[in-house]
């Protein structure tokens, strides 16, 4: 009985103990748990203090991170905005100040071989003479610019043949180039009388060289000019012509200038009696002009002109479209003379009353020796 009781009383007892050393134990890893936090946190997946404040600094991170690339990006596109604004300026500055298309580029430039002029357009849709001659006659007849004071000026009032002048005015260099005895003429005619302009220029200092291919000399000096049995052409001779005869009467300006050796002429005077269009045309084609610094000029208009084609509308199409090629040099017109004596005959018609000789005066206004 007494075994039984005891026996009864040590299985409680140990249970007991099973019982509160399990209760224990789930006590103490509670506790421990709880004195550790973060890994039950963590395995039940709620943000803790530690985890939160982490949290904060990556996420703080992250933004200055962001905000630095953001930054440097405006920074780019300001620097980009400024430099594109430069552009625009300088783009802006270089339309405000083009070059004239009309004239040439600033120099030194590079000629390029040129084989015909420009046309300008018609004159109007009807193509007829009478349009072609009012444009033509009022651009010859209308001063682009004002002289002061002119050379020949005797003459012309004297209604002298030829009525020759050249501009003597301060703004322009002949004056200077007077002065300092630079001064070099070229004088081109057929059986010449009168060559007052030419003797004034003489006494002035000027270097007056006349080409006459009448002549019976090919050199001569007399009294303060040259003369040279010589004239001007469009083209040179042809060699074989040249190796028969010894010596070509007609040249071409550049090659003239060649055999002087001239680099300028301040005073070109032309009569060639209606070879002038085609020895214009060459002038203005081979950039001989650029060595031109006035040039006196008369226009013959009762006939087309040496080996000049096409009927009359075109004919004077071509002749204003070669004087516009004279503008587009820096040429520009300031003095104009028509021979009341002459005939009144433009391409051997009366038109609008205009006389069949004129005698013109242009200055390069750019020329700077």
């Amino acid at each position: 009985m007494d075994m039984g009781k005891e026996r009864l009383s040590r299985g409680l007892l140990l249970r007991l103990g099973v019982l509160l050393t399990a209760v224990c134990v789930c006590v103490h890893v509670y506790l421990e748990m709880a004195w550790r936090g973060a890994p039950a946190a963590l395995a039940l997946g709620r943000p803790t203090p530690s985890s939160q404040k982490w949290g904060q600094q990556s996420r703080t991170k992250q933004v200055s991170a962001e905000a630095a690339e953001e930054q440097d990006r405006s920074v780019k596109r300001r620097i980009s905005y400024v430099r594109t604004l430069k552009k625009d300026r300088k783009r802006d500055e270089d339309r405000e100040d083009p070059s004239p298309q009309c004239c040439p580029p600033p120099r030194p430039r590079r000629k390029t071989p040129r084989w015909h002029i420009d046309l300008q357009p018609w004159a109007s849709e009807s193509h007829s003479l009478e349009d072609e001659a009012k444009r033509f006659l009022s651009y010859i007849t209308t001063p682009q610019v004002s002289c002061a004071s002119l050379a020949g000026e005797e003459a012309a009032q004297q209604g002298t043949k030829g009525a020759w002048a050249a501009c003597l005015d301060p703004k322009y260099s002949l004056t200077h180039r007077i002065q300092s005895k630079h001064c070099r003429v070229y004088s081109f005619g057929l059986g010449v009388d009168d060559r007052s302009l030419e003797r004034s220029l003489a006494r002035a200092g000027c270097e007056v060289h006349c080409f006459d291919p009448s002549l019976k000399q090919p050199h001569l000096q007399q009294a303060e000019m040259w003369l040279h049995r010589l004239s001007v052409d469009w083209r040179d001779p042809n060699p074989a012509i040249v190796a028969q005869r010894q010596h070509a009467s007609t040249k071409k300006l550049a090659t003239i200038l060649n055999d002087f050796g001239h680099r300028q002429v301040d005073v070109l005077k032309a009569d060639m009696e209606s070879a002038e269009w085609k020895i214009l045309e060459n002038l203005v084609l081979e950039g001989v002009l650029d060595s031109v610094g006035q040039l006196l000029l008369e226009l013959h208009l009762h006939w087309a002109g040496f080996e000049v084609g096409g009927d009359d509308p075109s004919v004077v199409r071509y002749w204003f479209s070669v004087l516009k090629e004279l503008e587009c040099a820096n040429f520009r017109l300031f003095h104009v003379h028509s021979d009341p004596a002459k005939p009144h005959l433009f391409l051997h018609k009366n038109v609008l009353n205009a006389s069949s000789a004129y005698t013109l005066s242009w200055v390069n206004t750019e020329w700077k020796p």
